[in-house]
């Protein structure tokens, strides 16, 4: 039996030069409280996005993904349409989520922080999300591939997104943080 052991960040020479993000083998998802009782996942099903590996300065290495607000999927046709409101995500006016990062740090030899400007519903905001770094590998159709996972919370109206409603028991139906979650394949441009 063999074992995937991950390439350490410490070799990142060897991913340096551009990647593109593959939307059909990555997930942009999201977690909120619902009625302060359970947990509601969704996912945004249309992105696009580019990392440039700096190898010379690892911390010059730069990331960029668009986010469509209309392909946000909760499986719940009427939920999904009020996160497209003004209400939440105001997708006429704002139809795209965006973030343009700012610097990215070592954390470990196989983790890395990635700063950068998140804009939701007009507004920007700085994140920083900490990611960890799957390894790399060459697929069937040869391409080399980079994996990443990350996540990390924000506070929803931080970005104007304020709609909530009281609960009759005490609390409100939507949390105000939520949860991001990055789970990342990228393959290195020709």
């Amino acid at each position: 039996m063999t074992t995937n052991t991950p390439v350490m960040l410490a070799q990142l020479g060897e991913l340096a030069g551009t990647w593109t993000i593959d939307p059909s083998h990555s997930q942009i998802g999201f977690t909120a409280r619902h009625a302060m009782v359970t947990k509601v996942r969704g996912a945004f099903n249309e992105f696009e996005g580019t990392v440039i590996v700096d190898a010379e300065d690892f911390s010059k290495s730069v990331a960029t993904v668009t986010i469509q607000a209309t392909s946000i999927d909760t499986r719940n046709e009427q939920r999904d349409g009020h996160l497209r409101s003004n209400d939440f995500l105001a997708m006429d006016e704002y139809p795209e989520i965006t973030f343009v990062s700012t610097g990215v740090s070592r954390t470990g030899d196989t983790s890395l922080e990635l700063t950068g400007d998140l804009t939701i519903k007009g507004t920007t905001n700085p994140i920083t999300i900490p990611f960890d770094f799957e390894g790399t590998a060459t697929d069937p159709f040869g391409n080399l591939r980079a994996g990443f996972e990350g996540s990390v919370v924000i506070n929803r109206k931080d970005f104007g997104v304020t709609w909530n409603a009281a609960l009759e028991t005490g609390g409100v139906l939507v949390s105000d943080k939520i949860t991001l979650e990055f789970e990342v394949s990228a393959i290195k441009d020709a």
